[in-house]
């Protein structure tokens, strides 16, 4: 067997030989692919309802998971079929799609109609799944009724139908995005949530081998996918947590692939002519979220003057090279009709960041501020950079170094801001503006920041049916948010970059999945 990274499989890892999957007589053999990236997972699960970092496992979990319509990982990320071939809209509140017949799982089963409907009726909402995953479950899903069978629940051709309560012009986008992926029904409830949650049966081009949280992740592939035969025998994700040793191990052939890679490193890997780095911005924002509850900043006008007080432009140009952009608020082009023209994040102005401050009455008390230990790229550096631009204005902000994600979040100590990211999951506002800072939102459920005409708009939003309405409804939402009682300030655009064997032929993908599939290395 040829395998890439084999030095960091046996002896960097001590797995031995014996492990390393087979490979039948009379079929080519394929490699085994070594993948570094900086973090794995961070809930000590491999479940989309408990574990839904984009920037950790978004990068592998399309592997082994799949959603019924799926997103053109190689082109815009516009919707395709998947595990659907079909679909159409019967009305507002019902969305009805044709299943691919005859789609292998990962246990040998076949996929049917019946799979879908414990998927998104018990698994989601009920059985023996923890009600932190629940609560995820109708966040993603905040009016979902039922999915029902139309034909053929056993076998051969099938059609199901989505009905929700309420009308919802999202629905399309919601069977696109994590958390609607499709597991065996029968393998998950035979092992229970926990065991099924370390070990998910799915459907993807890989299935998961082993894993040991925070160290590697272990893939075989799964050679009746229904989308041809996966191009590697198995994939290894290594948890490399220190940029300089993923493009280190790159380059010393350790590692295949390398994710996470900064701007500054580009140019030091691709001196190597055997190395390319691919990628670039992705639909997900850097943010600095606020806890509205401490002393220093209950008064919005703070929290607005942290945002006049940052030039998110030198940001851009000195750490990212200008390879990124300062977005339009929490919005992205992809949202199309819905995008909000004209509006921006709060201009660079450290004299108005000064008048804010002084009709707020700040005298320049402490503000903590919760980062991760590059957690993101470039963290660090980006959170020196804004400590030094809010010092400029007057404002005493406090970095403190975290080691997790229960650490950033914990309330024994005082909150005040917090590094995070905010993705757009798919092609409306809803999935990201409402999905993280609405009431069921993840900002509001950590009890950082509330506001009754935010959480007054989100159904709205969710729930309309008027496209211009609809529109009107996340302008105002902006306003609030960015504005008015500043739920968080965006900084860029975020990007992801992977260093790659040229001789791989790997396409990136324009989020931050790395695609392994045969689609992956299809000629563009």
């Amino acid at each position: 067997m040829v395998e890439i990274g084999r030095r960091a499989a046996l002896s960097g890892l001590g797995v031995a030989a014996a492990a390393l999957p087979r490979v039948a007589i009379g079929q080519p053999a394929r490699p085994t692919l070594t993948v570094a990236v900086q973090k794995i997972a961070n809930t000590g699960t491999l479940d989309p309802l408990r574990e839904q970092s984009s920037n950790a496992s978004e990068r592998y979990f399309g592997l082994i998971a799949e959603t019924v319509i799926g997103r053109d990982q190689q082109r815009d990320l516009r919707r395709v079929p998947a595990l659907a071939t079909a679909w159409r809209r019967v009305d507002a509140r019902t969305v009805e799609l044709d299943l691919r017949p005859d789609v292998a799982m990962h246990d040998g089963r076949t996929m049917t109609a019946d799979d879908l409907v414990w998927c998104f009726g018990p698994r989601l909402f009920g059985g023996d799944t923890p009600a932190d995953a629940q609560a995820v479950g109708r966040r993603y899903w905040p009016s979902l009724e039922r999915v029902e069978v139309v034909s053929g629940g056993g076998g051969g051709p099938r059609t199901v139908r989505f009905v929700n309560r309420t009308p919802d012009l999202t629905m399309e986008g919601r069977l696109a995005a994590g958390g609607s992926q499709v597991f065996s029904a029968a393998a998950h409830q035979a092992a229970g949530w926990a065991a099924a949650a370390r070990k998910p049966i799915g459907t993807g081009p890989y299935k998961v081998a082993g894993w040991r949280p925070d160290v590697e992740l272990m893939l075989e592939a799964h050679d009746g996918y229904w989308g041809g035969r996966p191009p590697f025998a198995a994939v290894r994700v290594l948890e490399v947590p220190e940029a300089a040793a993923r493009a280190d191990g790159l380059r010393s052939g350790l590692y295949g692939m390398a994710s996470d890679i900064g701007p500054d490193q580009i140019q030091d890997i691709e001196r190597d002519r055997r190395l390319v780095v691919l990628g670039g911005p992705v639909p997900n924002h850097r943010i600095v979220v606020f806890d509205s509850k401490h002393p220093q900043l209950k008064d919005p006008r703070v929290r607005l003057a942290m945002a006049h007080a940052i030039d998110g432009q030198a940001i851009v140009d000195g750490l990212w090279a200008g390879r990124t952009v300062v977005p339009a608020g929490l919005q992205w082009d992809f949202y199309g009709p819905m995008k909000v023209e004209g509006w921006t994040v709060p201009r660079f102005d450290p004299a108005r960041a000064r008048t804010l401050l002084a009709d707020a009455g700040y005298k320049g008390a402490p503000i903590p501020y919760r980062i991760r230990n590059n957690y993101y790229t470039a963290e660090n550096a980006t959170a020196q950079v804004l400590v030094e631009m809010w010092k400029q204005v007057g404002i005493n902000a406090e970095i403190e170094m975290k080691e997790n994600w229960s650490q950033v979040l914990d309330t024994s100590r005082p909150r005040a801001a917090r590094d995070w990211s905010n993705s757009a999951t798919f092609d409306d506002p809803v999935s990201s503006i409402v999905n993280q800072h609405g009431p069921n939102g993840a900002q509001q459920t950590n009890g950082e920041w509330t506001n009754a005409e935010m959480n007054r708009l989100s159904p709205l939003l969710e729930g309309g049916e008027d496209a211009g309405e609809r529109k009107r409804v996340f302008a105002r939402m902006l306003e609030i948010c960015e504005r008015e009682d500043p739920a968080y300030l965006v900084l860029n655009q975020n990007a992801s970059f992977t260093a790659v064997r040229r001789d791989l032929g790997w396409r990136a993908s324009p989020s931050f999945f790395l695609d392994l599939s045969p689609k992956g290395f299809a000629p563009a």
